[in-house]
């Protein structure tokens, strides 16, 4: 803090001692010294861990949400395995569901706002939770890789209206490509006569899948190129040539809906390419000269989500970490409260822990995402990577600290704990984002 410029009425230093600095005062001799200027008022914090009031008036409105609409609701449509159109609809009344609310979010340059409601909206419940952010991988897929007429025009598409809403599905993954996205297997063909592409595959894993208004789908346009030949479509709604395969049963998230998607001779106007023909047939002359590629189609759209999703299995741990620790406060056994016993309060300091720390992780990733600054060390995949799997750890612990209850439908930590899961597998698994991670760090093609 700097020194007073006020008047003092304290005695002056002994003749011949000068004064010693204040910390502020020895700060700024040195930043002279260096060349440096710190001509910043006291009024102005260069840097901040603290959240802002808007940023902390939207956690308060979502986390009201979720404590009051999702979590009463969670139970029932787990148990039901079907999408939950009655809380999207309410989610979209109150503006927490559509394309204005998502941009808002966006919009902070911090880039904190999205994963700060991810986190709450999952703490209320991850199938919910999915069932309302799942759209926002189609529009994440749109956003990286489409014209701004393009995100315009199929963006708000994605999510419909208050009245009538829809969602938005993001189509990757294959039977036989998973983490393997250069063998993906669906093609399409340009049909230059008709400026149509006549898209043909099988997807998998697909959240909305079948019952999507907007799929965008990634397929390959040069095989020989592998995943730089890849490219991204948007098909629109009742478009001949797409149908819903089966759906899955899932170990968790059953809320959200997952299906295979099948495309078979699906025509979609050349305007649906994503970024355009002229681009895409840019940046295939580049791959064939051999030139390193700025990015994937499918990765493209993994780089924007991964702090987001790692902000999801945040919301899910939280979950876990406050439930336990209140059975752990009331809980009593051999005439004290469980947390009384070291064994328990430790494991509840560690699961504490290890959740503020990949907090911590996906909220730099999120504000190196939004400023554009490059994930050089691949902290994208490493916020990702540690949320997923404190969230399998953490709701581990608490079904260990509630003992024979965490293990009954009667309590909530077995369903964090299988939903959980999956956030060590989706969007890259845990082995795939130490690969790339490592490759990151070492510069070198790790296998």
């Amino acid at each position: 803090m700097e020194a007073s410029t006020e008047p003092t009425d304290a005695p002056a230093a002994a003749s011949g001692t000068p004064p010693s600095p204040t910390p502020g005062e020895a700060d700024r001799d040195v930043a002279r010294a260096a060349g440096v200027d710190l001509s910043v008022s006291d009024a102005e914090t260069p840097f901040s861990m603290g959240l802002s009031q808007d940023q902390r008036d939207i956690r308060d409105w979502v986390h009201g949400f979720a404590e009051g609409v999702v979590r009463p609701a969670a139970a029932e449509w787990d148990e039901r395995e079907e999408t939950p159109w009655p809380v999207i609809q309410e989610a979209a009344k109150i503006g927490l569901y559509g394309f204005e609310s998502l941009a808002q979010f966006y919009a902070d340059p911090t880039g904190l706002t999205l994963p700060i409601v991810n986190e709450e909206l999952f703490w209320g419940d991850a199938g919910i939770g999915m069932a309302i952010m799942g759209t926002s991988l189609a529009v994440a897929g749109i956003f990286a890789n489409g014209t701004p007429e393009q995100m315009g025009e199929w963006i708000p598409q994605c999510f419909g209206s208050a009245e009538d809403p829809k969602v938005g599905a993001f189509c990757v993954s294959e039977p036989d490509a998973g983490s393997d996205v250069s063998s993906l297997r669906t093609r399409a063909r340009y049909d230059e006569a008709a400026d149509e592409w006549v898209i043909n595959g099988q997807k998998a894993w697909a959240t909305n899948g079948g019952i999507a208004n907007v799929h965008v789908v990634v397929a390959s346009v040069d095989k020989d190129l592998g995943s730089r030949g890849h490219a991204s479509f948007v098909i629109g709604p009742d478009t001949p040539g797409l149908q819903m395969g089966t759906k899955i049963k899932k170990h968790g998230l059953r809320a959200s809906h997952t299906a295979d998607v099948f495309l078979d001779d699906c025509r979609v106007p050349g305007s649906c390419l994503l970024g355009g023909k002229e681009r895409l047939d840019a940046r295939l002359a580049r791959a064939r000269e051999g030139t390193r590629a700025r990015s994937q189609a499918a990765m493209a759209t993994f780089e924007v989500t991964r702090p987001t999703v790692g902000a999801q299995a945040l919301g899910i741990a939280r979950a876990a970490y406050e439930y336990s620790l209140d059975y752990a406060k009331q809980r009593s056994q051999f005439g004290r409260a469980i947390i009384e016993n070291q064994s328990i309060a430790f494991a509840l300091a560690d699961m504490k822990m290890e959740l503020d720390a990949a907090r911590l992780l996906v909220w730099r990733a999120s504000w190196m995402g939004r400023n554009n600054q490059p994930f050089a060390a691949a902290e994208g995949s490493m916020s990702k990577l540690k949320a997923g799997e404190v969230a399998v750890w953490v709701t581990e612990r608490a079904i260990q600290i509630l003992g024979g209850n965490g293990y009954t439908r009667e309590f909530p930590v077995e369903r964090f704990h299988r939903d959980a899961k999956i956030y060590t597998i989706f969007e890259g698994t845990s082995e795939i984002q130490r690969l790339v991670i490592a490759r990151a760090i070492s510069g070198m093609q790790i296998r």
